[in-house]
């Protein structure tokens, strides 16, 4: 008797995860393991002890070094998933290696999404730039053009050779704003960072916006019932949730004990209050079509923030993360003109 995945029963399902020390491929492992699957993870030299502690096999891998791929996937396993896939010759490399597996499961980004002025994300440069976006965004929206130019356009190309000559369902993850442990460019630490200066004003801008959330154990949960259900095609993820940026710096400021005054920044201000969730648009995606092949989000951003904080905290200790975000005198100069609340 043959199982969902195509193998029989009584066989133990291979998961190969690349880029398993990020966040998503942590807790993409963890909840696979927890679920009985056999799990490789695969990366560059990063140490996973909270998944080896759960039985997880590491394998040391480079991608980009020919053949590399192919050698340690050499056994076959059930499902490939990767996290950090960029553009069309990762495309290509696990297109070599899809004799050898029975599912992709790749992670994108929902910033592939044009609105009807062709306008996408990572190409604003300001308030009159951002695209204006249906609400929710569906898997139909149109999405830019593919090509080497932008984030966007090679995540697209990276979409449409996998769709259009992989033999295996190939399931694409539209994530929004990422949020977990272990992220290399936290979001968080923008109000983190502030709490740690002592900075008891901050300024916000597009306080009342929303810019979907994505909990790395909602992605998690999302990839299972994807592989679970063989689903071909792109799945938006984001949370059931969806704070706009004041109840996230609330929800943060909360997590802290930190007594912080948030300050709306007046319209036509540039450069202050930017924070990585300040779209000036609203960016809200339809998890309809996750929930249909079974997907239940098992977190929410309060619920896991507080956790990513603390996290951040003792990850931070001794760095110096992410510079450009904090510019105090520019910030100082425009609260000077803001009265108290």
């Amino acid at each position: 008797m043959l199982g969902a995945y195509g193998l029989k029963t009584f066989m133990a399902l291979h998961a190969f995860i690349v880029g398993a020390s990020g966040q998503i491929g942590r807790a993409v492992g963890e909840r696979l393991l927890r679920a009985g699957w056999t799990v490789t993870c695969a990366q560059r030299g990063d140490t996973l002890p909270e998944l080896l502690a759960l039985g997880a096999r590491s394998v040391n891998v480079d991608r980009n070094e020919p053949g590399a791929l192919r050698t340690a996937l050499s056994d076959g396993v059930d499902a490939v998933i990767d996290t950090i896939a960029y553009d069309e010759n990762h495309a290509v490399q696990l297109l070599e290696v899809q004799d050898l597996t029975g599912y992709f499961c790749v992670i994108s980004s929902a910033s592939v999404y044009c609105d009807d002025l062709g306008r996408t994300l990572d190409e604003a440069k300001d308030s009159d730039d951002f695209p204006r976006f249906p609400i929710p965004i569906p898997e139909t929206q149109p999405t830019t053009a593919p090509g080497p130019a932008t984030y966007s356009t090679r995540k697209v190309a990276l979409e449409n050779e996998l769709l259009a000559n992989s033999r295996v369902p190939v399931s694409l993850i539209r994530a929004c704003a990422i949020y977990g442990p272990h992220s290399r460019y936290p979001r968080e630490w923008w109000f983190v960072k502030r709490w740690l200066d002592g900075r008891m004003r901050v300024p916000l801008l597009h306080p009342s916006n929303i810019f979907h959330t994505s909990a790395s154990p909602n992605i998690a949960a999302l990839i299972e019932a994807a592989i679970a259900a063989r689903f071909r095609g792109p799945l938006n993820a984001g949370d059931a949730v969806t704070p706009n940026v004041n109840e996230i710096g609330t929800t943060i400021a909360r997590s802290l004990n930190w007594n912080c005054e948030f300050v709306t920044v007046p319209n036509g201000v540039q450069g202050v209050g930017e924070t990585p969730w300040s779209a000036a648009t609203p960016i809200v995606v339809d998890m309809r079509r996750a929930a249909h092949i079974g997907y239940k989000p098992v977190t929410d951003y309060a619920s896991y923030a507080p956790e990513v904080c603390r996290w951040l905290i003792d990850a931070s200790k001794g760095r110096d993360w992410l510079p450009g975000l904090f510019d105090y005198a520019a910030e100082d100069t425009l609260l000077k003109t803001i009265a108290h609340r």
